[in-house]
């Protein structure tokens, strides 16, 4: 549970930056259609992306998790495209580059899963220091 915290935190603040470098304001990602999208997303049975994601943590290649699925996942696309807008606008983002590696480079997930718990610690809120 606690990986999954990380990851969903870690993967709110890359969004994040994303979208703030695309002009978005931060606002929008505090809400329903940010944290609440992608705590649906990584929390409930119903949704298409993460059922397709626990078939590839089981082994199964991205084609055979959609067939599995039976219904449009479209989780990768959006994987691809935001490695691709990460990159024209030069923010890091971690974990797009991980699940990218794993669905189109064949990464096995418990190395990228290694990768991103091995990276080093930074503060979650830069901005915030609380030991003055």
């Amino acid at each position: 549970d606690n990986t999954k915290a990380a990851l969903i935190t870690r993967g709110i603040k890359e969004i994040t930056r994303l979208g703030l470098a695309m002009g978005a304001n931060v606002s929008t990602f505090a809400g329903l259609s940010g944290i609440g999208d992608l705590i649906v997303t990584c929390a409930s049975m119903h949704s298409r992306n993460r059922r397709a994601g626990i078939l590839i943590g089981q082994g199964y290649t991205l084609d055979e998790a959609v067939r599995e699925v039976n219904m449009v996942v479209e989780g990768a696309v959006s994987a691809k495209a935001a490695l691709e807008l990460a990159n024209k606008y030069k923010i890091e983002m971690p974990i797009i580059e991980e699940v990218n590696k794993i669905l189109f480079e064949d990464l096995p997930v418990e190395n990228a899963v290694q990768d991103l718990m091995l990276r080093q610690n930074i503060a979650e809120h830069p901005e915030l220091v609380w030991n003055k």
